[in-house]
């Protein structure tokens, strides 16, 4: 089995960068060429179509038989003008993937002649198999009816693999009764009542407020190896993780790499991939070495939310396909290597008017500062209150090994908003008034006596933060790399829509007066709140032992793995939440519960299975071998009458034997404690056997593989080693 490393290794000496060249020297030329934009509507559609198009994707209008037939054939036009031959309804199922089924723009016509044809039907609704797509029991295998639905609000687009062109457009994925199968349908929801509360809330400083978009940014780090040393890593293949690897000598301690220059096979990777992005109308903007070796990171202009996570999806999709042409194989997963830093998916979120405010940014005009204030502090009680469900909607396998290790944010949720802002939070907690020097600093005066100063750019970053408040926008750095960002978005913008409408609805109520003035009733809330959702704000380190326990006497959960974690989604107030903002029903949250346990369960139950295959057909065969050479290099020098030489050699066996025998016994005992979670009927019982019973294994059986890979000849191992893995490039 070396031979197939060794071979790996010399593809990897010969590897150069592949060149590519981009259709122009500027952007601006040629972003979202690939995209059926508002540019190309105007362009193919008549104006009454187009003014109905725009009215669905603003005002959520709905879009005519007529206008769809409209819309379908000038999509179909403009696609095949392109050269697409097919269309498919791209989806997003509660796999974590993205989903698609290739249809041809054809049909039979007049005399059995072919016709490219595309009708409105199409185009707004299919009929995709929903059987083999997770369900949670929502549907049974023989009730295989689904239905995919056209989101206007997401523009179709135009997919180029190889030499064909595929024209793909954004759906929802709904069951034949109605309830959703996937992320979107439950995100647009959520994003359309935190439009509807935050508007709200804005009229009650600002009439000119009509609506409200929910912004967002996503930071996607990402890890590359070579696809050589990928393909021999059997591990990396079946369970997109390392399960064995003993650290290098050099790793990340000397932190050289982080924003270092990038290598150039990974330069080129990089260029190639975002040419398809801007291409794709991703507005791909920033990328740099991250601070693990091998490790990097990509970020685009911030978006509305809906759309930016169709984006996320769409890139990992792209980058993925790019890195083959650079013989390069990307890692999304959350902690690919052990002892260096894992990867998230930092998710940059605010609250944008249609006046171009942001809500979370201070002004210097006080009344606009007051409604920042709301907007803060609403979503720090909102975190507050719903801190377990925050930690549900980011829980999963891989990401549970990444939390709290290595620069990643710690499972207890927590805010950080850093030290100015929260003595203004504090002052204002206990009298509503302070004084601030004004020293170098800008300083922004309220005019209302309630009110304290705010500074402005006042907050440094906390990377053990998992949400934290970076000067315009709340960051939530504990979503995994791997995940889809909709999951986290949907209880964010859910459980933010819920408190801000509470804050409206009690304003209301305390505002009946006639000497009540709504601006000292606000302040009043505020107050209130502050004082409610104080213990959740943590400015210190969260990696440190001291947080835990600290956290744990505020009340604060520390729940660190993954099938307790999404007990959340199960609870009375997660319940009221969903249901009262109508998001879910109890079904579809039963569901989704039911199908995350079984991910867990499955991803945790593949690992075992690569880890039992690994370690009995690959390193205890080379260890065997390893180990008869020491045993023959003993018996030589015992021959030649040199036993105290000899004994050394058979303190190594000695080792190297017990190491083996603790690989064999563990991986045994793994395998039936296996047995016995596959024997469990009810889901959560299996995945907590799985995560309790079956995973301590994990660690030992790794410590003493490990071990070996350190002893043994280097030119036995079989495996690709971290130096290899993290260093070639």
């Amino acid at each position: 089995m070396a031979k197939i490393r060794f071979s790996a290794l010399e593809q990897v000496e010969k590897r150069q960068p592949l060149a590519v060249e981009a259709p122009s020297k500027k952007y601006s030329d040629y972003f979202g060429i690939n995209v059926f934009s508002k540019e190309a509507m105007r362009a193919y559609l008549s104006a009454d179509s187009f003014k109905a198009v725009m009215a669905a994707i603003e005002k959520g209008e709905k879009i005519s038989p007529e206008t769809a037939d409209a819309v379908a054939g000038a999509m179909k036009n403009w696609a095949v003008e392109r050269g697409a031959t097919h269309y498919t309804h791209w989806f997003q199922p509660l796999t974590g993937a993205t989903a698609e089924k290739h249809d041809a723009f054809f049909e039979w016509g007049s005399e059995g002649r072919v016709i490219e044809k595309f009708k409105g039907s199409a185009l707004v609704q299919q009929e995709p198999d929903a059987s083999s797509f997770p369900s949670g029991g929502i549907r049974n295998t023989f009730e295989a009816r689904g239905y995919t639905a056209w989101d206007p609000t997401s523009p179709a687009f135009l997919m180029e693999v190889g030499g064909g062109k595929t024209l793909c457009i954004p759906t929802v994925f709904v069951a034949y009764t109605g309830e959703a199968l996937d992320y979107k349908t439950p995100l647009l929801k959520a994003l359309d009542r935190v439009d509807k509360a935050a508007t709200a809330v804005c009229q009650l400083f600002d009439k000119d407020i009509t609506s409200v978009k929910a912004s967002l940014g996503i930071e996607q780090e990402f890890f590359l190896v070579d696809k050589a040393l990928y393909h021999a890593r059997p591990d990396l293949l079946m369970a997109e993780r390392s399960l064995f690897g003993h650290s290098p000598a050099k790793g990340q301690q000397l932190e050289d790499h982080y924003f270092g220059s990038i290598p150039p096979r990974v330069q080129c990777f990089m260029q190639d991939f975002e040419i398809e992005a801007i291409k794709l109308g991703i507005p791909v903007h920033t990328r740099h070495n991250e601070v693990a070796p091998g490790q990097f990171e990509c970020a685009p202009i911030y978006e509305d939310a809906n759309l930016a996570i169709d984006h996320n999806q769409l890139l990992m999709d792209v980058m993925e396909r790019v890195a083959e042409r650079h013989s390069l194989k990307v890692l999304f997963h959350e902690k690919p290597f052990a002892g260096i830093n894992g990867s998230g998916k930092h998710n940059n979120w605010s609250l944008i008017t249609n006046t171009g405010k942001n809500l979370l940014a201070p002004t210097t005009k006080a009344k606009e500062n007051l409604l920042f204030l709301a907007f803060l502090v609403n979503t720090v009680k909102a975190v507050y209150e719903n801190a377990d469900l925050l930690r549900a909607s980011i829980a999963s396998a891989a990401n549970d090994f990444r939390l709290g290790a290595n620069e990643a944010p710690p499972a207890i949720m927590s805010v950080f908003l850093g030290q100015q802002l929260s003595a203004v939070l504090d002052a204002l907690e206990s009298n509503a008034t302070i004084n601030i020097d004004k020293g170098d600093n800008m300083y922004i005066k309220l005019g209302i006596d309630k009110i304290p100063p705010i500074l402005m750019d006042n907050t440094d970053r906390n990377r053990t933060s998992p949400f934290a408040f970076t000067g315009n926008k709340f960051e939530f750095r504990a979503v995994g790399s791997s995940a889809n960002c909709a999951s986290a978005n949907i209880v964010l913008n859910t459980i933010v829509a819920d408190q801000l409408n509470k804050f409206h609805a009690e304003v209301e109520a305390k505002s009946t007066g006639k000497d009540t003035k709504k601006e000292v009733v606000i302040v009043e809330i505020l107050r209130d709140y502050i004082k409610s959702s104080k213990a959740i704000r943590f400015e210190g380190n969260g990696y440190s032992e001291e947080w835990k326990q600290e956290a744990a006497k505020r009340g604060l959960s520390n729940i660190p793995n993954t099938p307790r974690a999404l007990d959340a989604y199960l609870s009375e107030k997660t319940q009221k939440v969903f249901t009262d903002n109508h998001i879910y029903n109890h079904v579809e949250l039963e569901a989704r519960h039911e199908i995350m346990l079984h991910n867990y369960m499955l991803k945790v139950q593949i690992e075992s299975r690569s880890m039992e295959t690994i370690v009995l057909s690959q390193i205890i065969p080379c260890v065997l071998t390893y180990q008869q050479k020491l045993i023959d290099n003993a018996r030589g020098l015992k021959e030649l009458g040199l036993n105290t030489e000899a004994e050394a050699i058979i303190d190594m066996i000695r080792v190297i034997s017990n190491h083996i025998k603790q690989i064999k016994d563990n991986t045994y005992s793994m395998v039936e404690a296996r047995k016995e979670a596959n024997a469990l009927e009810d889901a959560h019982d299996k995945a907590i056997a799985y995560c309790d019973k079956v995973k301590p294994y994990f660690e030992t059986i790794r410590y003493h593989v490990d071990k070996l890979e350190i002893l043994v000849d280097d030119e036995l191992w079989a495996l690709p080693k971290y130096r290899e893995l993290l260093f070639l490039k």
